[in-house]
C-alpha cells in the first residue's frame, strides 16, 4: 500500500502562489523598497540597522530591528569584530540561494533533509588600495556549491538548484549592471 507524506520544508507555497496572481492583477503592488541605515563606529567598524520597508502600496515596520555589523580583519589594522562588506554579500548570495532551494523543493513536492551552500568569492585587493587602476575592485569570480540531501534523484537536486539561481534577487543583483545613485546630503 503506498501512503503519500505531505512535503514540509516550511515553505508556504500557496501562499507564493497566491502573490503571483494578486501581483499579475495589481503589478503596481509588487513594487518593493527595502532599506538599509549605516551608522560608522570607528576605524572600519559600522553597524547596519534594517527596519521598514515599502511594498504592496505601502509602508511596512518589521517586527525587530535587525543589524548587521560589519569590520575589516586585523592583516589590515583592523578591528575583526564583524565580517567584511564582500563577506556580507556573499552570505547574501548564500542565503538567497538557498531559500529558494526550499521554495522551489516544496513547490515540486521534494522533500529536503538538509542543504549547505558554500561560497568563495576572489578579489585582489590592490584594486581597492588603488594600487592597479586596471584591477576591479570587487569580486573577479564568486563560487557556489550546494551539497543537498533529499528525497529527489540527482537531475532533480540540479533542476532545484538551477531554478533558484533564476529567480535568485542576489544573484540577479551579482550578475546584471544595477543603477546604484550615490549622494550627500
Amino acid at each position: 500500500m503506498f501512503t503519500e507524506t505531505a512535503v514540509n520544508n516550511g515553505v508556504d507555497t500557496e501562499a507564493l502562489i497566491g502573490a503571483r496572481v494578486a501581483f499579475a492583477e495589481a503589478p503596481q503592488a509588487a513594487q518593493f523598497t527595502f532599506r538599509s541605515d549605516c551608522s560608522w563606529i570607528e576605524g572600519t567598524y559600522s553597524t547596519n540597522s534594517l527596519n521598514g520597508y515599502f511594498g504592496l502600496g505601502q509602508e511596512h515596520t518589521r517586527k525587530q530591528t535587525f543589524k548587521i555589523e560589519s569590520d575589516h580583519p586585523e592583516v589590515f589594522n583592523a578591528g575583526d569584530r564583524a565580517p567584511t562588506p564582500p563577506e556580507i554579500v556573499l552570505a547574501a548570495l548564500a542565503s538567497c540561494l538557498t531559500g529558494g532551494v526550499a521554495s522551489v523543493a516544496q513547490h515540486r513536492g521534494l522533500q529536503l533533509r538538509s542543504v549547505r551552500a558554500s561560497v568563495e568569492g576572489d578579489v585582489d585587493v590592490r584594486g581597492i588600495l588603488g594600487m592597479d587602476p586596471d584591477l576591479r575592485n570587487g569580486f573577479s569570480a564568486i563560487r557556489v556549491s550546494f551539497e543537498i540531501d533529499a528525497a529527489a534523484s540527482r537531475d532533480e537536486i540540479a533542476a532545484l538548484v538551477a531554478q533558484s539561481q533564476r529567480r535568485s534577487a542576489v544573484f540577479d543583483i551579482l550578475t546584471n549592471p544595477t543603477s546604484v545613485a550615490v549622494s550627500v546630503a
